[in-house]
């Protein structure tokens, strides 16, 4: 038998359905860090992103054991895709739930703490990632989803095209003014060091 590690995506997706449990575990493990990055970029929650991330996997089994799975060599941009509909249908459910607010106008649920920081928190808020990420969150909407669309899920300018709903051009054209804005954030970090 082959190692796993040497398979394409496709091939592990076929001997997940011949049985093969060990080969799901390597399509996981593959893709598991770009696809929570993408999650985490879009949500801006560890913990949502987490229950997103689980989502995603238990609907990406679902239909490979359906065998509706039909997006033959593009495995990656499929699952950043149905995490992107899953962040999609989160903020929509968020808005239609009531808020409660404190006396000084603040949502109740980013007053009240949950949970003391765990580890796993402190990692992930390394400095150099951290600022990337600022950076990011500073950037239009528009642009900061195509450039974690594209550089954290790793779909083509058309699969952003299509699920942003706009055309090819206008995908492009937010990435360049995304990135030239990321470039001239960078530069103005770099004198006020």
């Amino acid at each position: 038998m082959q190692t796993t590690c040497k398979l394409t995506d496709q091939e592990l997706i076929e001997l997940y359905c011949n049985g093969d449990e060990e080969a799901l575990a390597e399509l996981v493990n593959r893709h598991k860090d770009k696809l929570f990055t993408s999650i985490v970029l879009l949500v801006r929650d560890q913990y949502l992103a987490e229950d997103i991330f689980q989502e995603t996997f238990i609907k990406i089994i679902d239909t490979i054991r359906s065998g509706r799975y039909t997006e033959k060599g593009k495995f990656l941009p499929w699952a950043v895709r149905i995490a992107h509909n899953l962040c999609v249908d989160h903020f929509r459910r968020i808005k239609r739930t009531p808020i409660i607010r404190t006396s000084d106008d603040k949502d109740i649920f980013n007053v009240l703490p949950f949970a003391e920081p765990c580890a796993e928190e402190v990692i992930m808020t390394r400095q150099s990632h951290e600022s990337v990420r600022k950076m990011l969150n500073l950037l239009p909407p528009e642009q900061r989803e195509v450039i974690i669309l594209r550089h954290y899920g790793g779909l083509s300018f058309k699969e952003i095209a299509d699920q942003t709903h706009v055309s090819i051009n206008t995908a492009l054209g937010r990435m360049r003014y995304g990135l030239i804005n990321l470039r001239k954030m960078m530069v103005e970090k770099q004198i006020c060091l």
